[in-house]
């Protein structure tokens, strides 16, 4: 039950950053890319890093339920379409951020 909670919440903070994010302001990125961006693209910038986020945020979540299911019902393949599921809103919503960061940043450093 506590993994659980703990999926929620890592998940909920990290949607609500991408929520954040996504309005175009950009204070919860690290100093370097506030920087790097021209005043007129923080709004497509902030909402394509947003989603990248909001997609991590979901995919936290959604394995955190997929693995409390598992749990409950001792259902092995449920855990490993979490598994599955996990790496491949990292691997999407990540990419989103990276291609938003070259888009807008001019590179990822």
């Amino acid at each position: 039950m506590w993994d659980l909670l703990i999926f929620f919440a890592l998940g909920g903070i990290t949607c609500i950053l991408g929520a954040i994010n996504m309005t175009g302001n950009i204070s919860t990125l690290h100093w370097y890319h506030r920087r790097r961006v021209t005043e007129e693209n923080r709004l497509p910038y902030g909402r394509l890093v947003g989603i990248g986020t909001l997609v991590i945020g979901i995919g936290i979540i959604l394995y955190g339920v997929l693995d409390f299911i598992s749990v409950k019902t001792q259902l092995s393949f449920v855990n490993i379409v979490g598994i599955v599921e996990i790496i491949a809103s990292f691997i999407v919503g990540g990419a989103i951020s990276v291609y938003a960061m070259i888009k807008y940043n001019r590179g990822i450093f």
